[in-house]
This record gives C-alpha cells, sequence and structure tokens, in this order.
C-alpha cells in the first residue's frame, strides 16, 4: 500500500510539474491515471496533439499496447510491451508506407515493408 501511495505522489507531482511548464507553451498537460495495477498515461505534443498513450506498470516499465502519433495526430506506430519488453507484431506508419516488425525475445525477428496500395515492398 505504501508503494501504490508513493507511486501516485511521484506521478501527480510529475504531473503537476509538467502542467506547469506545459501552461506556457502547450495546450495539454500529460496524464496519469491509476488504472487498477497499471498507470494508464496520454502524452501530448507541444502543439496539444497526442503523441502517445500506454500503460505503465507500478514500477515503471511499459506494459500492454501503445500508440504512437505524429504532431498531425496521424498514427505513426502500434506496439506491444509485456513487462518493459517488444512484444509481438509491431506497425510503423511513414508517409506511404507501413512497416511489420516482429520481436522475438525483445528483439526484431522479421521486418516487412508495405505500400499503400497494400504490395508488399520488402521483406528481411
Amino acid at each position: 500500500m505504501k508503494k501504490m501511495i508513493l507511486i501516485l505522489v511521484a506521478v501527480f507531482s510529475v504531473n503537476t510539474i509538467m502542467a506547469q511548464a506545459c501552461s506556457k507553451t502547450c495546450d495539454k498537460a500529460n496524464k496519469y491515471v491509476l488504472n487498477n495495477d497499471l498507470i494508464e498515461a496520454t502524452l501530448y505534443h507541444d502543439n496539444g496533439e497526442i503523441a502517445q498513450t500506454g500503460f505503465y506498470t507500478e514500477d515503471n516499465k511499459l506494459q500492454g499496447e501503445w500508440i504512437s502519433y505524429d504532431a498531425q495526430g496521424n498514427k505513426t506506430a502500434i506496439g506491444s510491451y509485456d513487462n518493459g519488453k517488444k512484444v509481438g507484431t509491431w506497425l510503423f506508419f511513414d508517409g506511404n508506407t507501413k512497416k511489420e516488425v516482429t520481436f522475438k525475445d525483445a528483439r526484431m525477428a522479421e521486418v516487412k515493408t508495405w505500400n499503400l496500395e497494400g504490395t508488399r515492398v520488402v521483406t528481411n
């Protein structure tokens, strides 16, 4: 219980500091919400657009699905973590291409590149 309270105090303190700094330069402050045993995070670009969404464990390791966006609000990446390690297949979007990167034992095992028409461009 003490650990949970300390984590909440730390998250609240960081959030308060970031909110004060951000109030001068951006529209929204990063948000951290305790959701069961995970901390749900919503991080923002300086222009107020969402930069990333995802979850942390109580010991500050990335967990579950994370989604990244560019400053215009377009998705740039979707991937998953398990106790801080990249797992499964991640998707990366860049202009007219989509990359599927498969992780095994927290290392890249395979990369597939596709264009917007769905044609496979390269396989590594």
